[in-house]
């Protein structure tokens, strides 16, 4: 997922029975209900790891709205993520980074529990 400002461009890789890879892309608002449809639309293609990607204070909303939901929800670096080589529009922004995240290629920065941010 890229996370912006007012927007999160979401794209689900599903492998199918087959083998084959089916990617859905989709752009939701970062407003509660527009995560909401986002949460939903990740439930209902099956996915089990969230990868986002985001700069600056963006991705807080919306990785605390599916925080909880998933079993695993990463968030990664956008420097690390920028040195695989690549992409470059919001969708395929998107469908490169489940890819690569599928293979591997990435990996999650460390996002404190929820008794540690409190703390905070």
């Amino acid at each position: 997922m890229g996370v912006h400002r007012d927007t999160v461009v979401a794209c689900s890789r599903v492998r199918e029975r087959d083998g084959t890879v089916t990617f859905t892309k989709e752009t939701f608002s970062t407003t509660r209900k527009g995560l909401e449809s986002l949460a939903q639309f990740l439930t209902d293609a099956g996915v089990s790891t969230v990868v986002m990607e985001a700069t600056g204070v963006y991705w807080k909303p919306v990785y605390y709205a599916l925080e909880g939901l998933f079993p695993q929800l990463w968030l990664c670096n956008a420097q690390h993520v920028k040195n695989v080589p690549g992409r470059k529009t919001d969708l395929s922004d998107a469908e490169w980074l489940a890819d690569v995240a599928a293979h591997g290629m990435v990996r999650p920065s460390f996002v404190p529990p929820p008794e540690i941010r409190e703390l905070c």
